[in-house]
């Protein structure tokens, strides 16, 4: 467009581009603690676990079945997504407790879930105690048997060793930091799979092979690939006795010791 200059011209300069305008910083959203409001539509992935356990009823079988959905959050201003778990499912029926409270049981941890807090709540569920004795269920990172202070505990447990294997939590059941999250969902959808992440690649299991010193563990050591060496009958319930912490305890679960 033509313009017409009516006065003298005494200087010139070239017109600068006008600066543009600064991106809007995005206000912080921990994806961990995002509240959903429900359970989203449609499938989402799970996993589904059969877990063994002994207690003064015997052995005991159960199925649980956990869900995780991808969640979006905000840090230092940047979109990032991690997966959480959202939902607990525990079919009735598998247990001679009441179904009603296994029920409420599951759908409040589901809540918890979508709250943002499953992690306090699984943590809080293994400190549930009952009076029949310890159940003995999974193995620790040393290949020794696990005791719990009941079926609650026991199946809590469980639950944090399926949010351990998924990446969600560490091995002694704390939570991960947001940022490994991140980067772990982040590595899942590079490779273009639904592979879990590493765990330690050493299984428990290997720790129950060790070979028995003493002679006395023979029939023990005979048995070896199934469980810890044998080393008597307990006097209360006549349940196997193993060598636990140096000190003979009851493998079936009563709560027996000879240290006390």
């Amino acid at each position: 467009m033509a313009v017409e200059i009516t006065s003298k011209i005494v200087g010139y300069r070239i017109k600068q581009d006008e600066p543009a305008a600064p991106e809007p910083v995005l206000p912080d959203e921990n994806p961990l603690t995002v509240r959903i409001p429900s359970r989203p539509e449609g499938t989402l992935e799970a996993v589904s676990e059969k877990i063994s356990y002994v207690g003064a009823e015997g052995r005991k079988k159960v199925y649980l079945l956990v869900s995780f959905m991808p969640v979006e959050g905000v840090i230092g201003g940047k979109r990032v997504v991690i997966e959480r778990p959202v939902e607990f499912f525990f079919p009735s029926g598998q247990l001679s407790s009441e179904h009603q409270w296994i029920t409420a049981t599951m759908r409040s941890l589901s809540l918890a879930a979508r709250g943002g807090y499953v992690t306090q709540a699984v943590a809080d569920l293994r400190k549930v105690a009952w009076d029949k004795g310890l159940v003995r269920c999974g193995w620790n990172r040393y290949g020794k048997p696990v005791f719990h202070d009941s079926e609650v505990s026991a199946i809590a447990w469980s639950i944090q060793q399926i949010l351990y294997r998924r990446g969600f939590l560490d091995q002694d059941g704390n939570q991960v930091p947001v940022e490994e999250l991140v980067e772990g969902y982040a590595r899942r959808m590079a490779r273009g799979d639904d592979a879990q992440p590493e765990a330690d690649t050493e299984t428990p299991e290997a720790g129950k092979l060790e070979a028995v010193g003493d002679a006395d563990n023979e029939a023990g050591q005979a048995n070896q690939s199934a469980g810890p060496a044998v080393i008597g009958h307990c006097p209360e319930c006549r349940g196997e006795l193993i060598m636990m912490d140096g000190c003979p305890t009851c493998y079936a679960g009563c709560g027996w010791s000879k240290c006390g």
